[in-house]
């Protein structure tokens, strides 16, 4: 058979480059990152009674709101999930999906939820700091944005590699067809299958970006026409209890549902890019392989996507630090410590 589906002989596996293992590296990195700066937010003054009694309003009715979505997504999971164990079990794919739609859903549900939380706590707090400092109001709103950040590019790539490893390494027990051997090259098979993993992240992006994206629209809908017609008084007035639904709909639709879908969209080009990797190596030529096995040069391929999500982890952790300011900045020199940071991540 040609090269492309074999390895050179039966048994062997190439080496995964050491650049891969920047990805577990860096997804455990950013989960660090995130859980440091959640701790840097948390520990800031919260604010007046007041600021803490309407903070505690919107927390309470946005986790209020996530725990009911949950459950009913739970449901339609358990659902797929036994679907996918019945095609799995009558060996129509590979044993491994339904696990990986769990994870992959699982993952995206907790970048939604942490985004929410860390949101939630870091708001008062923002508003409290920019009173006396609008730089310190800058750092706390910006170290509550970067949890989202990194637990969604931690997650992704801890999910990533950890089947990788799983599915080249298990290779070829964990796949169901007679007609793979252990002396076939793994990584069409492997690439394949984990385009599939991004079906439980879609899922969930599904329903909390839509779900919630009905619900902000409803709450708004609904304070605007109580506040500004029937009665008269400014958007989002502490006087119209409408407000509080107003601004938890604002959470579950542009936090926690945005933190689902960047997962989505950040885990399927990660895979999308590794498949199309091993796709053109093995439509190359043997001049293009460079004295390579079609294998090894097929690593370095998958590779690439990952070690660039890696290097996009080091280097937004270094562009936060680059956010810098006086206390007495003004929001001209705070744009530009603002930009400060987006560059440095840019040019690196």
């Amino acid at each position: 058979m040609n090269t492309l589906f074999f390895a050179q002989s039966a048994g062997t596996r190439a080496a995964i480059p050491l650049l891969w293992w920047l990805g577990p590296i860096s997804a455990i990195l950013a989960l660090g990152f995130a859980y440091y700066f959640y701790q840097q937010v948390t520990k800031e003054n919260e604010g007046t009674d007041r600021m803490i009694e309407i903070a505690q309003a919107v927390r309470d009715g946005a986790m209020a709101y996530l725990t009911r979505q949950y459950r009913v997504v739970g449901i339609v999971f358990v659902v797929l999930f036994v679907l996918f164990l019945i095609l799995s079990l009558l060996r129509l794919q590979n044993p491994v999906v339904p696990f990986a739609f769990l994870t992959g859903g699982i993952f995206s549900a907790l970048c939604g939820f942490f985004g929410m939380k860390t949101a939630t706590n870091a708001s008062a707090r923002a508003a409290h700091a920019a009173g006396s400092s609008l730089n310190g109001g800058l750092q706390i709103a910006l170290r509550a944005g970067a949890v989202m950040g990194f637990v969604v590019v931690g997650f992704a790539l801890l999910d990533i590699t950890v089947w990788f490893l799983i599915l080249y390494y298990g290779f070829p027990a964990v796949f169901p067809s007679s007609f793979i051997s252990e002396a076939m090259n793994p990584l069409p098979q492997i690439t394949a299958t984990m385009l599939s993993f991004g079906m439980g992240a879609s899922t969930q992006a599904l329903f909390a970006r839509v779900g919630g994206g009905i619900f902000t629209k409803a709450a708004d809908v609904g304070a605007d026409l109580v506040g500004k017609v029937e009665v008269g008084i400014p958007e989002d007035d502490p006087r119209n209890p409408a407000t509080i639904a107003d601004n938890v709909g604002d959470n579950v639709g542009d936090v926690a549902g945005m933190g689902a879908d960047l997962y989505e969209s950040y885990a399927g080009s990660v895979l999308a890019t590794s498949a199309l990797g091993v796709a053109a190596v093995a439509t190359a030529g043997a001049a293009f392989l460079d004295g390579a096995s079609i294998m090894e040069m097929q690593l370095r391929y998958l590779s690439a996507p990952v070690v660039l999500a890696a290097v996009g982890v080091i280097l937004s952790i270094m562009a936060i630090y680059l956010v810098r300011a006086d206390d007495g900045a003004s929001q001209t020199q705070l744009i530009a410590a603002l930009n400060r940071g987006l560059y440095g991540s840019s040019i690196g």
